[in-house]
């Protein structure tokens, strides 16, 4: 590793490297690396506080210049950043030069917050061209977390596994460590004794409704063709991708209508398009996987995903990723901050009614994340019987 002799970041001339450090195959604070698109000083001297290197540019032009002239591998950075006044056009022809240079599809683009009112995001958002929206100036955020996600998102799309959308809102650093600060206040012990609770009632839940399981399994493969379990990348608490459990209700291949559907989606569709997707009497749920549904019996899966430590028993409820993939970092995040959970504020309180607004969904979310403690969680699993039946085919 060379010694670090740089100047003053606001001194370095644009298009140099700021510091220099070479570990390579890890994405750690100490080797990460910035590609910088614009010329704030009091941006690039965060960046070059929160990564080891980076490289500088004015503007589009002379991105476009140096990467045509560089070796893309040879400058090897983990994102790219854009500081500059957003206007569609310019946005969108750099979008398809690096989609051409094979760059988008790798690498974590994000934008400067500062740069944006709000219906600049409401435009970023409808574009659905970057992964992000951050203030630059921060030297708080942790971008190593924000990078892994994005770049296990982009693997996903280029390996063609389930996702519809290929723009996603990561990790909000501030929203992390406020979880932090509430794991420390509340303490280890009841965070500790909530995943032994987890453990305890998963296992003997899967040990007691074992006939239940091989019953639901043979109704499955008699009223449909498929598979008995239905299995999907989920997002739960921090962003974190599991694969989810669950039994069969729909017929095969039933992520592939959503588009087709998405006219009958019971959450209001806005310029950016819906958050969360959700269909009355929907055509591709079964006639055995509706009676599952109305009893939440097609839920039992999940406490395999709680045995693994995927979930918990009380959280929020574990979104698609293209349902993760629209809630921004600034106004969403705190949702998933509390951990995935089989029962949660949402499904006590509003489960099975088909009028309920996204908002007040993502509320309800919010609410739990801020409120969450062991007395609270049993006070929902309390209340959790009741909600199980549900009285309309949502």
């Amino acid at each position: 590793m060379h010694a670090d002799t740089s100047p003053s970041p606001l001194d370095v001339p644009r298009g140099h490297w700021i510091k220099i450090a070479s570990v390579p195959n890890s994405i750690t604070k100490a080797t990460t690396k910035f590609f910088y698109i614009g010329n704030t000083d009091e941006a690039i001297k965060a960046l070059t506080f929160c990564f080891a290197s980076g490289t500088v540019v004015s503007d589009y032009a002379a991105a476009k210049k140096l990467l045509d002239q560089a070796d893309v591998e040879a400058l090897s950075f983990d994102v790219i950043f854009i500081d500059l006044p957003l206007y569609k056009s310019e946005l969108e022809a750099f979008c398809a030069y690096l989609r051409d240079r094979d760059i988008l599809s790798k690498t974590p683009v994000i934008y400067n917050e500062r740069k944006l009112d709000f219906s600049n995001i409401k435009l970023l958002r409808s574009l659905q061209l970057l992964d992000d929206v951050v203030d630059l100036s921060s030297e708080s955020i942790d971008y190593c977390n924000k990078i892994l996600f994005i770049k296990k998102l982009k693997s996903r799309v280029a390996s063609k596994k389930p996702i519809s959308r290929t723009s996603v809102y990561a990790i909000n650093a501030e929203a992390l460590k406020l979880y932090t600060y509430r794991q420390l206040k509340n303490g280890k012990k009841i965070f500790s004794f909530k995943r032994l609770l987890d453990i305890v009632i998963a296992a003997l839940a899967l040990l007691i409704l074992s006939p239940v399981f091989l019953l639901i399994a043979l109704g499955i493969k008699l009223s449909s063709k498929g598979p008995v379990f239905y299995t999907s990348p989920r997002a739960g608490q921090g962003f974190k991708m599991f694969d989810f459990y669950k039994f069969r209700t729909m017929e095969v291949d039933a992520d592939k209508k959503i588009e087709a559907l998405a006219h009958l989606n019971q959450y209001s569709a806005t310029e950016t398009g819906p958050l969360f997707f959700k269909v009355t009497n929907d055509p591709r749920i079964t006639k055995f996987g509706l009676f599952l549904r109305n009893t939440s019996l097609d839920e039992l899966p999940q406490f395999l995903n709680v045995l693994k430590g995927d979930m918990s028993l009380v959280g929020n409820r574990p979104l698609p990723l293209y349902e993760a993939a629209t809630l921004t970092t600034n106004e969403f995040v705190e949702r998933f901050m509390a951990p995935a959970g089989i029962t949660g504020l949402w499904q006590v309180k509003k489960r099975g009614k088909a009028q309920i607004s996204t908002e007040e969904r993502i509320k309800l979310d919010i609410l739990y994340a801020r409120r969450a403690n062991l007395l609270y969680d049993l006070r929902i699993m309390a209340s959790t019987p009741a909600a199980l039946w549900q009285k309309t085919n949502v």
